[in-house]
Parts: C-alpha cells; structure tokens; sequence
C-alpha cells in the first residue's frame, strides 16, 4: 500500500463504471445516431484507466494531467454522442458522466496540493482550478439540457447560448457600450471617488461622521427598484440616470468601508507619528491611508458588481433603445431565451474581468500586507 494514493473519488468512478456496464446503452434504441459500442467501450477505457493510475505513486503533475485528459476526453465524447439526440440520453450515460466528473474532481484535488516555486506557475495554478470548475459546470449543464431534453424556454443549452453570442457581436457590443463603459464605469468612479472624499471629511469632523453613517446605513437599505424609476425621471432615460443610481449604490459601501479603514491604525503606530510631530494629514497619508487600504480594496471589489447589477436593474425602468438591461428585458418578453442567456453571460464575464483588474491593483498595491504576503507561494 505504500506505493498507492487511494481516493474516494476515484474508487467511486470505479464503482460508476461496473454500475453503468448492466444499464447499458447509453442512448435509447430510437435515437437517430446511436453511440457505437467502440466509442463506448473507449469511455469505459478512459475513466476506468485514468482511475486506476491515480492510484499509483506517480508524481503529482503527471497524475493531475493524467486525471484532466481522461475526464476531458471522456465528457467530450459522451457530448457529441448525445448531439442529435436530445432527450435519448439513459441513466448509464448520466452515470459516466458522473464518473467522469469525479476524475475532474480528483484532478482539481492534487492540483491544490502541489507547491510552486515560480509566479508563473502560481499563476498558471490559480487559473487552471477554477477554469476547470468552470468548464465542468459547463458540461454538466450541457449534458443535462441536452441529454434529458430539458425545453429550449426553460433553461437552453450552452451550446445554444454560445452560437447565439457569436451571431450577435455587433448586438452585445453595443449593449457592453452603453451599459458598463457608460453607465457602469461613471458612475462607479463618481460614487467611489465621492464616498472616500466624504470618508476623509467624517473622520476629521466628528460630527459629519456622528451623522452621516446611520444615514448611510439607511440610504444603502433603500430598494434599487423603488431609487431606479425615481432617478429615470430626474435625470432622463439615457445613461446618465443608470449612472446614478450606481453612484447612489457604491457611494455608502466606499464611505462605510473606509471610515472602518481609517479607524484601524493601531494606538502603538498614532503614538509614534504624534512623537515625530507629525499632524494629521501628515498621518493620514503615511499611516492611516496604508493602513486601510485593505478596507479601501474590499469597498472597490464589492462595488464592482454592486455597479454593474444596479446599472442592469435600472434599465429594466426606461432606457434608449440598448443597453444590458433592455436586452434582457425586451428578448424575455419575445422568449428568445438564447439572448437573455448571451447578456447574462457577457454580463458575468464583464463582472468577473472588472472584479479582477481591481483584485489585481489590490495585490500590486498592497503587496506590503499580511494578507497578500500570507497568500504567496
């Protein structure tokens, strides 16, 4: 036993495969394109032997590659068995599925376990992990939709969604334009830039900090969907009035979040500033600044998507004739599932890419601080 590396992952994908052997086909008997018993019986090969060689004292890199290829290989080709044959798949398909799901399982698994030297490859890591979480929800939601031939208008198959970006560029474009480099990213830079402006004036005036925080803590409560119609008609129905109801969603996160940060500089530190004789702005730049930058940070991450959801929402209540939200709203009205889904997804991505530039200023700036040094490998 010395030289195994038993898992239960893949011990149970083991366990899916002599299950799915008596459940055989995979596909019922009127499916217009049956899977070939070669195609299947290479399936079985992939998983069942990708499983076994886990087991074995390999080096972590080679059984993680290993474990990726045959997880891959064998999701893709149950994916293009089941195309053209929506709705045949059987319950020895779902459970090679699951089996080889469990391989991806156990990949992602001794990937967290390996211990880089390199950036790049910490990296490369960081990356890869979840990009294979990512792809396997993909997968699954395919093969699901697809497979048991789940309605187009309930939940589409990614597939369709992706077909349905790539023929809508110009469409999607245009909405991006609107939405995030308008509405988004104005109003993200004014309600930030504002709330930590306001955040310095409350800590050097008592009373502004007395009486702007329980304010705050009431206006951030204030539903989007009762401030959205309200700045439509101050503000007119183009970008400006999306813009700000962002401002009004980022502004009390940013000055909450950095009257906390200004208030973190321990007494040991003020202490030593107040022998240097410094003032106060002297140890607001050089001490307490520093100090929250990490409050600083979280209020710009969280308002990253706070900002885009808000500008979404918004355009639910008037808009010119594009825009996100009037994509979404006006294609769920015509049932062109398909659309709704593209904009959701352009959505998440501009979400994702937006929170990880400001994720990666955060890392660049902060480098200094416990919690980024802790978190290097």
């Amino acid at each position: 036993m010395k030289n195994s590396h038993l898992s239960w992952q893949g011990t149970l994908s083991l366990l899916l495969c002599l299950v799915a052997l008596p459940a055989l086909p995979l596909l019922a008997a009127d499916a217009a394109t049956p899977i070939s018993s070669g195609t299947t019986f290479v399936i079985f090969i992939l998983i069942a032997s990708a499983a076994a060689i886990s087991f074995m004292n390999l080096s972590a890199t080679l059984s993680a590659a290993i474990l990726f290829f045959a997880a891959h290989a064998a999701a893709w080709l149950l994916l293009a068995g089941i195309s053209g044959n929506e709705g045949n798949a059987l319950a020895s398909f779902f459970i090679l599925l699951a089996a080889a799901w469990l391989l991806a399982w156990r990949c992602v698994s001794i990937l967290s376990t390996i211990r880089v030297h390199s950036t790049a490859d910490s990296y490369t890591l960081r990356l890869l992990i979840p990009a294979i979480f990512g792809v396997w929800i993909i997968i699954i939601w395919e093969a699901v939709t697809r497979g048991a031939g789940v309605p187009f208008i309930l939940l589409p198959p990614p597939s369709a969604i992706g077909a349905r970006i790539a023929g809508s560029i110009s469409i999607l474009w245009t909405d991006v334009q609107q939405t995030i480099f308008r509405s988004v990213l104005i109003g993200y830079t004014i309600g930030c830039a504002s709330g930590f402006i306001v955040a310095i004036l409350a800590d050097r005036f008592t009373f502004l900090r007395r009486g702007l925080l329980p304010i705050g803590n009431l206006v951030s409560a204030l539903p989007i969907i009762g401030v959205a119609p309200i700045m439509v008609m101050w503000f007119g129905f183009d970008w400006q009035s999306k813009a700000a109801v962002v401002v009004v969603m980022t502004f009390f996160p940013m000055l909450v979040n950095t009257v906390a940060g200004l208030a973190a500089a321990g007494n040991i530190e003020r202490d030593l500033m107040r022998t240097y004789a410094s003032n106060y702005w002297q140890t607001l730049l050089k001490l307490r600044l520093p100090a929250a930058a990490p409050f600083i940070f979280n209020a710009l991450k969280i308002n990253s998507t706070l900002a885009l959801i808000g500008a979404i929402v918004a355009e639910f209540f008037g808009t010119p004739m594009s825009g996100m939200g009037f994509r979404i709203s006006t294609e769920n009205g015509r049932l062109n599932l398909d659309m709704v889904w593209a904009e959701i997804a352009v959505a998440a991505v501009a979400g994702s890419v937006f929170y990880g530039i400001v994720a990666i200023i955060e890392r660049m700036a902060t480098f200094w601080h416990p919690s980024i040094r802790s978190g290097q490998t």
